[in-house]
């Protein structure tokens, strides 16, 4: 049988590391002997997370251009040629049978120089509203996997398969771990729990609101498992219940971040949340009843976009920032006292996801190689 090899780039956010990671562990179960190699961009977080996931990684001297005129945009022209110097040298030495994108700097020069060698490319794009990377490379790929409809504004439509954002497979069984998750994070059962999300980095705007919102969740008897994100950890742990045991914030736990998601997801009864693209895209699998709080920091406002996908089939609740300081409350606490609504959220959401969206990605890879 022959030894297929595969290249993969994904990265700058852990919404494109962890779907690369999970196509590279798909990859790896179908083809054991396969070789596989990751190509990031050279001091993004891509450069730590891949290997600890067991795969090796190159680099290349890459970033995106800002909205306003610095200096890095004016080396942006020499990071571009660099990159796609050493993007023909990777491939020229490895000789992959396809290579796979999903977003992040790197990923663009990768897939011009894969797709000017007549190397099978697939795109795997994670929003509602594609970058500008992905919809260049579009014209040149072989297959485009997306995540939500009507994506042919933006991709040539014969080459769409709407496969779904791949997931950690180990929240796909979550009801039953709802014991576990509750012990693991000692929690109380006899409390409902509120998790938040603010992405791998944090989010300052919703932790603002966590802050000063803390009152109300314990006047409504809500414990919170809040995760800050690592750049405001230090900002935050104060509030973490188990540091300083002040009886006031008791039921709180402040984390930069979550390490078994698997077992919070089952324990959570509400969740507040970024609505980058894995994020969603996870709690449609969980079907827990979800207010989205989009950043609106993102290009095209993407999350928004994200969010209404699912907020339009009735499936979660949508705030945007501008709107935390008179609605959150009162949205909450309609929320946490509707049962109906709780269900119908929950239900609703549910059928969004797409559990096999990992294969079916795989599929579309193997069909172009054999």
């Amino acid at each position: 049988m022959k030894k297929y090899k595969f290249i993969l780039s994904g990265g700058g956010t852990g919404g494109h590391i962890y779907p690369a990671v999970a196509i590279a562990n798909e990859l790896k179960t179908r083809f054991p002997d396969a070789e596989i190699l990751f190509v990031g961009a050279q001091d993004k977080m891509e450069m730590q997370k891949v290997p600890q996931a067991g795969y090796k990684i190159e680099g290349l001297w890459i970033a995106g251009l800002q909205r306003k005129l610095t200096l890095q945009n004016l080396m942006f022209p020499f990071k571009l040629l660099s990159s796609l110097w050493k993007s023909r040298k990777i491939i020229k030495r490895f000789q992959p049978d396809a290579v796979i994108g999903t977003g992040g700097f790197a990923s663009g020069p990768l897939l011009q120089v894969a797709n000017s060698c007549k190397i099978p490319t697939v795109i795997q794009e994670q929003n509602s509203y594609p970058g500008i990377t992905n919809k260049l490379l579009s014209k040149k790929a072989n297959a485009i996997c997306v995540a939500y409809e009507n994506l042919e504004r933006f991709f040539p439509k014969e080459k769409i398969v709407f496969t779904g954002n791949p997931v950690r497979q180990d929240l796909l069984d979550i009801d039953s771990k709802r014991e576990e998750g509750i012990a693991y994070f000692k929690l109380d059962a006899s409390k409902k729990t509120l998790l938040v999300l603010g992405g791998s980095l944090g989010a300052r705007r919703v932790n603002q609101l966590i802050e000063k919102e803390l009152d109300f969740f314990i006047a409504n008897d809500i414990q919170v498992l809040w995760q800050c994100g690592k750049l405001y950890y230090e900002d935050y742990k104060k509030y973490d219940g188990n540091f300083h045991q002040p009886t006031t914030f008791k039921n709180v736990q402040v984390v930069a971040f979550i390490d078994r998601m698997d077992l919070i997801y089952a324990a959570a009864d509400f969740v507040i949340s970024r609505a980058g693209a894995s994020s969603v895209s996870e709690l449609c699998l969980v079907g827990k009843p979800t207010i989205f709080i989009p950043s609106p920091n993102v290009a095209e406002d993407h999350q928004t976009k994200n969010a209404k996908a699912i907020v339009d089939k009735n499936g979660a609740l949508l705030l945007k920032e501008n709107e935390l300081e008179e609605k959150f409350e009162t949205t909450f606490t309609d929320l946490i006292s509707n049962e109906n609504l709780q269900n119908e959220l929950s239900q609703n959401i549910k059928k969004l996801g797409k559990p096999n969206a990992t294969k079916d990605i795989v599929e579309q890879i193997i069909k172009l190689i054999q």
